[in-house]
């Protein structure tokens, strides 16, 4: 079977590049080449491209792993996006990646692109634990191994932030002004979070970089929303049989796809409006409503998933009880929300239910609850917070913190930054308290909620009565 390359004739059933990928000229660095950014931001671009093309290629760039480079590589830098309805699939083959890197492999190379004028713009999925955003603080956790690491030595970056402080400081050095740098990935004020961050790591080697950074630079906020499962072997036979060839980058996705951005670019941007994205003065009234509706109802399922032993997020939602707990968990978020400009937030709740129940999409739950420290603070924590401010109970909030500590006692396993620290939680359950050990972790639940006794006695409620 021959595979994906620039040279395989495709049938027209499939969608692809309406461009001339050779005119093609690198403007993006985008780090984290995982599945969500090849389905979702490659996806924006290269629409753009199609309806206003220039020089907006995208260098993609892996930290650590070199495999989907090594795979971007042999396959001429395309990518197979299946995009799985009710009605049936329909494959799109994404040609927008010009250059592909892992950086441990050369990191030279990337700093040379982020050095280059014609990088106007770096992009990032990496997801909410490589910021080295620190738990309790909200600041830079310089005990992070690569922000520790890239401290100590600047020069020879390792993660993120690293990264995007020596392309800064080269074009400091060089006269070239900052490529805008726009976060992709579930953190609320994601924009500004990143910047403080770079600002703060700027500032341990130079504070005058750190001044020219915060004078001259721009971080947009963004909000990001595609359910995109894990890629397996099937999709990769679903893909197949929709090309004609292999392609071992295939990945599977929802029809669904949203972009809202922030406009705050420091010199130009592709036209990702062309593409379908959304430009907004103000990105937070719509980051909250998918971080709280769509993401915080996904932690809710993924864990009712877990503790009923159901392995996709479809097999949750075809369960009458279980979809009666989302709907009630989605109510008692709405009142947290602030008006969303053209969104009807009721209209947006039955969208995602039927979006979550699509029998196409097999979205694991395991997948969805790994890294929850990392999750639940912006998800249900700050709601709940909300919520008790405004009078209420939260009990909707109490009931998610309930079965994430069920799930992780019945499974005493923890796919999760703060692993040792939950699971020696789990392992000091106080029978009376159930909840006190999970409550102490250092900074992980607001003080609001620590000091809340009727909330931690819901919670405590649910853990005593609730378990399957």
């Amino acid at each position: 079977m021959k595979r994906l390359s620039a040279s395989t004739p495709l049938p027209a059933s499939v969608a692809q590049p309406a461009y001339d990928r050779a005119a093609l000229r690198p403007g993006i660095v985008h780090i984290g080449l995982g599945a969500f950014h090849r389905a979702h931001q490659a996806v924006f671009t290269q629409r753009a491209l199609a309806q206003s093309f220039g020089p907006w290629g995208i260098v993609a760039v892996n930290l650590r792993s070199p495999g989907p480079i090594e795979a971007l590589e042999r396959q001429d830098g395309l990518h197979t996006v299946v995009v799985r309805a009710p009605e049936g699939d329909r494959a799109e083959v994404i040609g927008a990646a010009v250059d592909w890197i892992c950086a441990t492999e050369d990191r030279d190379k990337v700093l040379a692109y982020l050095a280059d004028p014609d990088i106007r713009v770096v992009t990032l999925t990496v997801s909410e634990k490589a910021y080295g955003l620190h738990p309790a603080t909200g600041g830079l956790d310089t005990g992070h191994p690569a922000v520790a690491a890239d401290l100590a030595d600047p020069h020879a970056p390792t993660g993120a932030l690293g990264f995007l402080v020596e392309g800064l400081a080269l074009r400091r050095a060089r006269g070239i002004v900052p490529f805008t740098v726009l976060c992709c990935d579930n953190l609320p004020s994601n924009g500004g979070i990143l910047r403080r961050l770079v600002l703060e790591m700027a500032a341990h080697r130079d504070r005058g970089l750190a001044d020219w950074i915060a004078e001259n630079g721009a971080f947009p906020c963004s909000m990001v929303d595609r359910i995109v499962p894990a890629a397996t072997g099937e999709t990769r036979a679903i893909a197949q049989d929709l090309l004609g060839v292999e392609d071992s980058l295939a990945l599977e996705t929802e029809p669904f796809l949203q972009w809202v951005i922030e406009d705050d670019f420091v010199c130009g941007r592709p036209a990702w409006e062309a593409g379908g994205a959304i430009f907004a003065t103000a990105v937070e009234p719509y980051e909250k409503m998918k971080l709280r509706l769509l993401n915080g109802s996904h932690t809710l399922i993924a864990h009712l998933g877990l503790l009923h032993g159901l392995e996709y997020v479809r097999d949750v939602m075809a369960v009458p009880e279980l979809v009666h707990q989302v709907r009630r968990h989605m109510e008692a978020v709405l009142p947290t929300l602030d008006p969303v400009p053209g969104v009807d937030l009721h209209a947006y709740r039955e969208q995602l239910l039927a979006r979550f129940a699509n029998r196409a999409i097999a979205h694991r739950n395991l997948q969805i609850a790994m890294d929850s420290t990392q999750k639940l603070p912006q998800r249900i924590f700050a709601p709940a917070v909300e919520a008790l401010q405004a009078g209420g109970d939260a009990a909707a909030f109490a009931h998610v913190v309930a079965l994430w500590i069920m799930a992780v006692r019945k499974r005493m396993e923890a796919d999760d930054p703060r692993r040792d620290e939950i699971l020696n939680a789990a392992r000091n359950v106080d029978p009376v308290d159930p909840s006190a050990c999970f409550l102490a972790i250092d900074g992980l639940f607001p003080s609001e909620l620590v000091a809340a006794r009727a909330w931690r006695d819901l919670v405590n409620a649910g853990l005593k009565t609730a378990t399957p």
